[in-house]
């Protein structure tokens, strides 16, 4: 044990919480077949945790203790319950009538595949009969070791919002009896789209958020970067994984070059490129390499690792392989027909053919009902119109992306760029 020391020990306590508390709760939820008594009883290991170390000393090995301490607790639950015949019959028939031979079987059950459990977790708390909101708000509070009020005010909604979010996807993963389970071979591709589809769609909050007053959240982008390299280390035969991780780590790089010193947004173009974290380029680059090296057919997230990655490998702006962005961005239009697609290649044609070149694309995409309150719409055909001398169109069009944002910074970039026509 170390000392006791009472800010230490809970300073302690948050640390382990968020490092052990996935696999405490994965392992919880093989043992019960539930994921909302799993949570409880890795809450109750919890708060022993807060009740003992501040006095006794933090553990040296705490994630051992919090996990034993929920064994007991669960043990106790499966005795208590009844439920315990039930598991009994799972582990082993032929010990049906022996209560502590099934109690042993399942102390020792849940201190294997640890791994596998992790991604039976991921799985679950991602599973597509939940909605994309309690899918981020479960993942978050399950797999990041978020508390209700961290995600809420990441997301800048209430507490009560998230705590019902959370409630009501335990409850209907409970009512769909959904397995925890690895998905079989005919579904894990969709399934597997869904974990990565919250991953970044947690990453993407932080890195441009939607609102508030903020126009990044490192801690966001942190928690689905944790969440991408759990993953990808669990499932390392799929080249997707290894290409969402690959993309928000080269992203990530540029979190201290993308806001001013009062906050403001900088445009790629526009960043301090020595003030990109190059350590996270480089793991980006490999988890690039990695994905690229299994042999399958580039996926959505490898392509937009790529085109990232032509970004990191220009050291200034002006060496920027404009003509290879916009060709990655064709092949990714092709795999994956989307109007936000169409609007980044032609960003990326503006760049290497010429303005007008990329005001086409945007003028045939611009009236499609998916981007009807899309902001970046104005916002891209507002810089285009302002390289071709047509300032008084491209003010319109600044102003009318200010109106469109709800983010209070991008709104003031947006409304600077507007005066300066």
């Amino acid at each position: 044990m170390n000392g006791p020391n009472s800010a230490d020990a809970h300073r302690a306590i948050d640390a382990v919480w968020r490092i052990e508390s996935p696999k405490l709760i994965a392992r919880l939820t093989r043992m019960t077949g539930d994921i909302g008594t799993a949570e409880d009883l890795a809450q109750d290991a919890l708060v022993a945790a807060l009740e003992n170390w501040p006095a006794s000393g933090v553990p040296d090995n705490p994630g051992a203790w919090l996990m034993a301490t929920a064994k007991r607790r669960a043990i106790d639950l499966l005795r208590r319950d009844s439920m315990l015949e039930r598991k009994h019959a799972q582990v082993s028939a032929e010990l049906e009538d022996q209560r502590e031979e099934a109690t042993l079987q399942l102390d020792e059950a849940i201190d294997d595949h640890v791994g596998d459990d992790l991604l039976r977790l991921i799985f679950t708390t991602c599973h597509p009969v939940l909605s994309s909101e309690a899918r981020v708000a479960l993942t978050l509070r399950l797999l990041g070791g978020l508390t209700t009020d961290e995600i809420a005010r990441a997301f800048l909604v209430t507490e009560s919002t998230v705590a019902q979010r959370i409630v009501r996807a335990k409850k209907t993963l409970n009512e769909a009896r959904v397995p925890f389970e690895v998905p079989r071979d005919d579904e894990l591709e969709t399934r597997l789209s869904s974990v990565l589809g919250v991953i970044y769609l947690i990453f993407n909050e932080g890195y441009s958020a939607t609102a508030g007053e903020d126009w990044v959240r490192p801690g966001l982008c942190e928690d689905a970067l944790r969440l991408g390299r759990v993953l990808a280390e669990l499932a390392t035969d799929e080249p997707e994984v290894h290409g969402l991780v690959a993309l928000m780590e080269i992203q990530a790089s540029r979190l201290r070059a993308r806001v001013g010193p009062r906050g403001e947004p900088i445009l790629l173009l526009d960043q301090d490129r020595s003030k990109w974290d190059w350590l996270l380029v480089r793991r980006g680059l490999a988890a690039l390499q990695r994905a690229e090296s299994l042999g399958q057919e580039r996926g959505p997230y490898t392509l937009q690792a790529a085109i990232a990655a032509c970004h990191a490998r220009a050291r200034v702006a002006e060496a920027t392989d404009w003509q290879r962005i916009a060709a990655l961005y064709g092949e990714l239009a092709e795999l994956m027909p989307s109007p936000v697609v169409e609007l980044n290649r032609a960003v990326a044609v503006a760049m290497a053919d010429g303005p007008a070149a990329g005001l086409a694309i945007v003028d045939r995409v611009r009236n499609e009902p998916a981007l009807k309150d899309y902001h970046l719409v104005p916002s891209v055909r507002g810089d285009l119109l302002a390289k071709l001398g047509r300032k008084e169109e491209a003010r319109a069009e600044f102003e009318r992306a200010a109106s469109m944002t709800r983010n209070a910074r991008e709104r003031e970039f947006l409304l600077n760029r507007s005066k300066s026509m």
